[in-house]
């Protein structure tokens, strides 16, 4: 069993989140996210999608394909960096 060190991330998928998020135009803001999230049932707030994106915090398999969904992404993309 690894234990995580500090400078481990606990996600691979929220560098391309942030990525994602910034591309779009106009710019999503991470309080943007959490509200089509909300939409879809998904209680995330802003401060958990910031958590997501510098890599503190998992993200569940349900959150992933949300994520995707809201992002306008493939969970491939998300996950490998590749569509």
């Amino acid at each position: 069993m690894h234990i995580l060190e500090p400078e481990d991330r606990k996600n691979i998928c929220g560098v391309r989140v942030r990525e994602s998020r910034k591309a779009r135009m106009p710019i999503l803001t991470q309080k943007d996210l959490a509200a089509k999230l909300e939409l879809d049932g998904i209680m995330l707030d802003r401060m958990a999608i910031n958590r997501i994106e510098s890599g503190n915090r998992f993200v569940s398999d349900i959150e992933l394909v949300a994520l995707a969904k809201a992002l306008g992404v493939s969970i491939n993309w998300l996950v490998f960096g590749k569509n």
